[in-house]
């Protein structure tokens, strides 16, 4: 009598990136590989202005369903579920409070918290904590303070990826754009947030300066000498005074729309650096490795702003290309924590 070949099920881990707009429900082999992502454009927001949750893990659901069809799955090759971003806020699924900084990779998978939500899926979801910089805030530590969702998981992923040479300062462009700061160690000491993203968009769309740029954003072809006056502009004045003098470009210098873009950019940037350079939140020292992360035009620019800026003597961009960050550094946690 022969027996029977043991049969090898290879096992997957999804993990769940849920932000204010969107969420991004991603699959990984063992060999720390993305398979498959599931987007949806259901974030966290339809839960804060219809009062519930429920079509967020509706959308959190199928998008678990359509992996497991899509690549021919079962729940048994399932080793674990973890979740980062908003969805641990109190407009999420389960709130998990924010731990504080410091925190490592091991300070965060301690803090992981699984919940077993049947309407979602059958097996517990593990959720990633956010970070914050203090417990303790009033009015004369207020800017001192921030908190994060989301981008914790982002910036162990790029600890992991790239070559540290000491302290770092992790930029992440988006929405809202997140600079964090590391020690040593690679534990996370701070963030800082700043209402870029949003305001680049309420610019470009929502004021008299629409018409100079056409509603268009700066694209990855942009004019870097735009860009660079843009920013010296902001730099030696003030941010409103150069977001108007978009304005005055197109119509005393008759620049096209993409030069007025570039040169927009330049100018929001501007206020970023400062704000890194002079804020309480981050703590900073001159010899920083600074890694500008997230996609075109934001991580060039950004990038080249910082060396023009001359504060830093190491700083350079990294392309993570079609890598989901978020999910990787959940993948990470997973990892560590023994659950893949």
């Amino acid at each position: 009598m022969h027996k029977e070949a043991a049969v090898y099920m290879e096992h997957y881990l999804i993990t769940i990136d849920s932000g204010t707009t969107n969420t991004r429900v991603a699959l990984w082999n063992q060999k720390k590989a993305c398979v498959d992502i599931y987007k949806s454009e259901i974030g966290v927001r339809v839960t804060a202005v219809e009062g519930n949750n429920k079509r967020l893990a509706g959308a959190i659901r199928e998008g678990i369903q359509t992996l497991l069809n899509r690549n021919n799955l079962t729940i048994h090759q399932i080793a674990s579920v973890y979740a980062s971003g908003m969805i641990t806020s109190n407009v999420g699924l389960t709130e998990v409070p924010h731990i504080e900084a410091p925190a490592g990779l091991e300070d965060f998978a301690a803090a992981v918290r699984a919940v077993l939500i049947p309407e979602v899926f059958e097996l517990p979801i593990h959720f990633i904590p956010g970070l914050k910089n203090s417990n303790a805030v009033d009015m004369d530590t207020l800017e001192s303070m921030d908190i994060m969702r989301g981008e914790e998981t982002e910036a162990l992923a790029l600890l992991s990826l790239i070559t540290v040479k000491g302290a770092v300062l992790l930029a992440l462009p988006g929405s809202h754009n997140k600079f964090v700061t590391t020690d040593r160690s690679g534990r996370l000491t701070g963030c800082l947030t700043t209402l870029s993203g949003e305001l680049l968009s309420a610019i470009t769309n929502h004021t008299i300066i629409a018409d100079a740029v056409n509603h268009s954003f700066a694209s990855a072809h942009y004019n870097w000498e735009m860009v660079l006056k843009g920013f010296k502009t902001a730099r030696d004045t003030s941010l409103t005074r150069a977001v108007f003098t978009t304005r005055i470009l197109n119509q005393c210098l008759s620049a096209s729309p993409k030069d007025c873009a570039g040169y927009l950019l330049g100018a929001v940037l501007s206020s970023d650096i400062s704000a890194v350079k002079k804020s309480s939140a981050l703590m900073l020292s001159p010899d920083m490795q600074v890694v500008v992360a997230g996609k075109e035009p934001l991580r060039s620019a950004l990038t080249r702003l910082f060396e023009e800026d001359g504060s830093f003597s190491d700083v350079s961009g990294y392309d993570s290309g079609e890598l989901l960050l978020s999910g990787y550094g959940a993948l990470l946690i997973a990892v560590y924590n023994g659950d893949f």
